[in-house]
């Protein structure tokens, strides 16, 4: 007998399925949480927290906090690095999360 597992990712925000759905951590009041989101509401998720990121205080990382870039609040949008990025010679994806890497030359030139 053959068996065909298929596995299905899907953004508990939207529910939209998606390929791209990757999980993300994050703290408040000591309780950890954990949400699969595409990138484009990791995002969301992300420049709606900068501002208290910016201000709070560091108390060490959890685990995957490597993978988390640095947003200045106010900052530019996705679509703002990656126009910038092609505009530079980066090979940078039309959809999903904009690579750390190129975050990082973004704001080294601005």
């Amino acid at each position: 007998m053959a068996q065909k597992i298929v596995t299905i990712y899907t953004d508990d925000l939207t529910g939209a399925e998606s390929e791209e759905v990757r999980t993300h951590t994050f703290s408040l009041d000591g309780v950890n949480y954990e949400i699969d989101l595409i990138s484009d509401n990791y995002d969301k998720l992300f420049e709606a927290l900068a501002p208290f990121i910016e201000k709070g205080r560091k108390t060490g990382r959890t685990s995957g906090a490597g993978r988390a870039r640095k947003v200045q609040a106010g900052g530019p949008s996705s679509e703002e690095v990656r126009a910038w990025a092609r505009e530079n010679h980066y090979q940078v994806s039309e959809r999903g999360r904009v690579p750390g890497a190129i975050h990082e030359a973004y704001r080294k030139a601005h």
